[in-house]
Formats: C-alpha cells, sequence, structure tokens
C-alpha cells in the first residue's frame, strides 16, 4: 500500500459520523480506511464520467440532430466530382 502523506479534514453532522463509524465497524476496517476508500472511489466515479463525456448546452445539441437529420445539399464540386467517377468506373 502507498504512504499516505497528505491530510484531508472533513467536519459532518454527528449522526453521518455514526453511521460512517458503524459502517467501518461492520466491514471490520478502521474509520479512516473507511473513509479514504469511499472518497477515492466516488472521485473515480465523477472523473471517469466527466473525462469520458462531453457536455454541451441542449441548444447546441437539438441543433446539431437537426443539421445530422437534414439531408444535404451537395455542392457543385461534389456533384462535378461524383460524375467524374461514375464516367470512370463506366469506361472500365
Amino acid at each position: 500500500m502507498a504512504t499516505v502523506s497528505s491530510r484531508l479534514e472533513v467536519r459532518v453532522r454527528p449522526e453521518s459520523k455514526s453511521r460512517v463509524e458503524h459502517a467501518a465497524a461492520l466491514l471490520q476496517v478502521p474509520v479512516s480506511d473507511f473513509v479514504r476508500s469511499a472518497v477515492e472511489e466516488r472521485a473515480e466515479q465523477v472523473l471517469a464520467e466527466y473525462e469520458t463525456s462531453t457536455r454541451v448546452p441542449a441548444t447546441f445539441y437539438d441543433d446539431l440532430m437537426a443539421a445530422l437529420e437534414t439531408p444535404a445539399e451537395p455542392s457543385a464540386a461534389l456533384t462535378r466530382a461524383a460524375q467524374h467517377a461514375r464516367n470512370v468506373v463506366a469506361s472500365t
């Protein structure tokens, strides 16, 4: 196990402290180990969620979905390129 070198202090309501102590006792671990593992686990969950997803305003998402659902009109260059490709394929 890595050496613990930083300290984190929190204030909790007495009933919260009692519940944490009870839970640690049920698992037969020191309260500090119980709290440390719970905090580290929650931090990993939050970081994983925020680091693996992109959050955008709802209006941006709605505009993006509307753009994706609307067929694009081909540009003149794309039309010429498609015709050229058809001609190349037809001549082979």
